[in-house]
């Protein structure tokens, strides 16, 4: 993989970002002000630098200087706060690194897991490296951030890595088939080329439904819209809006023939049905037997059913 190369745009003096093929992004200084290129602070009183004017430029052997400095000031003194500072000046190629092996990865894998494993490997490589060795640190940290990055997948892989190994040795075989032939390969012609039989071919199948786990949030199929898989499962749970409309409209046209009754008859149902009281309690509330409450209910019963009729067919 070839080295990190820091490059510099002349018209602004902010450092460039590589976007060679194979090459990772430049690293920004930002350990030391004097050599980011930022411009000084006017004293009081004195005019600023127009907000247009050119930044001054950015010496690389400043940099480098800069760098080699923070290097041997670690050297000397492993501290938290140089370790530190030596992450975020080499924080980029976390982000590059990852986001290259995140490219052949499903599309289910978070790209800030591959972040947090690629941190953890850089600073390991910044706690193992030695610079009097004369190696070039971004070619040794990148090794390191790849490394962390494949174990922590490996390690959160639940299917075993030799049937990961026969997968791709099918999915190979099927490529080949189907360029030779033109046309999807049968099971007997899979089984002929990786040398195997059909049964042994039947039986790796069943292996190899451990690899094949569908996210909940990838398409349905292509070319049927954004719906995602998720939107498809039944919610049994769910309020259904028909029935829920239907008994709002059975609501409004009770509460219509509620009113419509007489007074009594209002009385009647309104204390039975939404205060629970008994035909004995609302005998005593209306000064009347509990046989006249019983037939005073049956009445508005009726009555009701009468107007709900006439409403529904009407």
């Amino acid at each position: 993989m070839t080295e990190p190369t820091p490059g510099h745009d002349s018209a602004t003096g902010a450092r460039s970002v590589s976007t060679a093929a194979g090459r990772p992004p430049d690293l920004d200084p930002t350990a030391n002000p004097a050599t980011s290129g930022a411009p000084d602070r006017p004293p009081d009183g004195a005019a600023g630098p127009h907000p247009n004017s050119a930044r001054p430029p950015i010496d690389p052997a400043a940099v480098e200087a800069g760098i080699v400095a923070l290097w041997r000031s670690f050297g000397d003194n492993r501290s938290a706060a140089n370790r530190d500072r030596l992450v975020l000046h080499y924080a980029p190629l976390v982000k590059y690194v990852a986001g290259r092996i995140g490219t052949g990865l499903p599309a289910h894998v978070d790209h800030g897991d591959l972040m947090q494993s690629g941190i953890f490997g850089l600073v390991d490589a910044i706690e193992r490296f030695e610079p009097e060795r004369g190696l070039k640190f971004e070619t040794y940290a990148m090794q390191r951030i790849r490394g962390a990055i494949l174990d922590d997948l490996r390690a959160q892989d639940w299917v075993p890595r030799s049937v990961r190994s026969r997968a791709r040795e099918v999915e190979r075989a099927m490529e080949r088939l189907e360029a030779q032939l033109h046309r999807s390969a049968s099971d007997a012609e899979i089984a002929d080329e990786l040398g195997i039989t059909l049964d042994e071919l039947r039986d790796l199948f069943s292996q190899l439904q451990l690899t094949s786990v569908a996210a909940l949030d990838e398409l349905v199929a292509a070319g049927r819209g954004t719906g995602s898989l998720a939107e498809t499962l039944p919610d049994h749970h769910a309020e259904d809006p028909v029935a829920a409309m239907e008994d709002r409209e059975n609501r409004r046209l009770l509460a219509e023939a509620i009113a419509q009754l007489g007074e009594r008859d209002r009385t009647v149902v309104t204390l039975y049905y939404f205060e629970n009281l008994t035909l004995a309690e609302i005998g005593k509330v209306l000064g009347v037997t509990e046989s006249r409450v019983c037939q005073l209910h049956t009445r508005a019963v009726l009555r009701l059913r009468t107007k709900l009729n006439d409403a529904a067919t009407g």
